[in-house]
């Protein structure tokens, strides 16, 4: 285990903002992980993971904990459900690549997210009418102060829609270690209706979509609309979808009729918050080397050597302006640091 002195952390956070970390070690077991934490030499630590939830506003005068944990195996198998667990630092992306490729259906709409396993259920991640709540069946963690191994359950995590105990009431008090996953061996449940996930399998002429189907549509229709991290900075959505009254969303319908919604409950529906910046105006907008991407306003980006602090003030200012034309306040889903 070697810890490295002023190490940029730009090559580790999707929106490739170049902050330097006062110190940083790459974990790779988790009694490597026991090992630090129980450190007294380094008092203050930063857990870092994908990088793919953040956006790093300055440097980390920290020791920077890099989760490198990696493995997939299967934890049992019944006629029609498999258990897999998934160490903390797989690939996300790659992770959903290898349940299709064993034929394990659940996870195919949540194609192409990025990030890390480990990360997955603190934001309750989701995409095309799935969230990872659907397939989640636990997840055991470590407690930073005590060194102790627990096991989440469904119940535990009190997942809700972008949100987990992990951001609120346990928020820093545990590091993801693994996930276990309850997928389907056979009787997939072929989930279609939300996006254009139907309209892309129509266009190609497929009836009857195999799990590997619906994932090849969800990467092809997130490659159209999102910026790969690797050449555009970005951390994908950077707005939570809000959620508003349906006398609220009727009063706006009256000035904006063509506005979409999506029902929650009978008093409650959401609203695009793409949708909303596009008609404030932002999309595709640049300011110098950031900006709003020109095919998702959803996503705020770095073109290039962009500091954290100017794309913090371009969210505030997305803020303000859709309280100021809508009355209705965006809530941020990447976690500002």
């Amino acid at each position: 285990m070697h810890i490295q002195k002023n190490i940029s952390l730009k090559p580790y956070n999707t929106f490739g903002i170049d902050v330097l970390a006062k110190q940083f070690v790459s974990i790779n077991s988790i009694n490597e992980l026991i090992d630090v934490l129980k450190s007294e030499n380094h008092q203050s630590k930063f857990i870092l993971g994908g990088g793919s939830n953040m956006l790093l506003t300055q440097d980390i005068d920290a020791l920077v904990l890099h989760l490198n944990l990696k493995g997939i195996s299967i934890i049992s198998k019944s006629e029609n459900t498999v258990l897999v667990k998934a160490s903390a630092g797989e690939n996300w992306h790659n992770f959903v690549l290898w349940c299709i490729d064993n034929d394990f259906g659940g996870v195919e709409n949540l194609s192409l997210i990025p990030g890390n396993v480990g990360t997955a259920p603190i934001q309750n991640i989701g995409a095309y009418g799935v969230e990872l709540k659907d397939v989640f069946d636990s997840c055991e963690a470590l407690h930073i102060s005590s060194g102790t191994i627990r096991t989440f359950n469904h119940q535990d995590c009190q997942f809700d829609y972008r949100n987990s105990v992990f951001k609120n009431e346990k928020k820093g008090e545990f590091i993801i270690l693994n996930v276990t996953f309850k997928l389907t061996t056979k009787n997939h449940q072929i989930k279609t209706d939300y996006g254009a996930i139907a309209s892309e399998l129509k266009q190609k002429n497929i009836k009857k979509p195999t799990i590997k189907d619906v994932s090849k549509v969800v990467i092809a229709i997130r490659s159209s609309k999102l910026p790969d991290p690797k050449k555009i900075g970005n951390s994908g959505s950077f707005f939570k979808n809000p959620v508003i009254s349906i006398k609220h969303y009727s009063a706006l319908k009256q000035n904006f009729p063509d506005m979409p919604s999506y029902s929650v409950s009978e008093n409650l529906v959401k609203v695009p918050a793409g949708w909303l910046i596009e008609h404030a105006g932002f999309k595709g907008k640049t300011f110098g080397n950031y900006g709003v991407h020109k095919n998702q306003a959803l996503v705020l980006v770095n073109y290039g050597n962009a500091n954290g602090i100017d794309i913090k003030n371009l969210a505030q200012l997305i803020q303000k302006t859709i309280v100021r034309i809508f009355n209705i306040e965006l809530e941020v889903e990447v976690n500002i640091i």
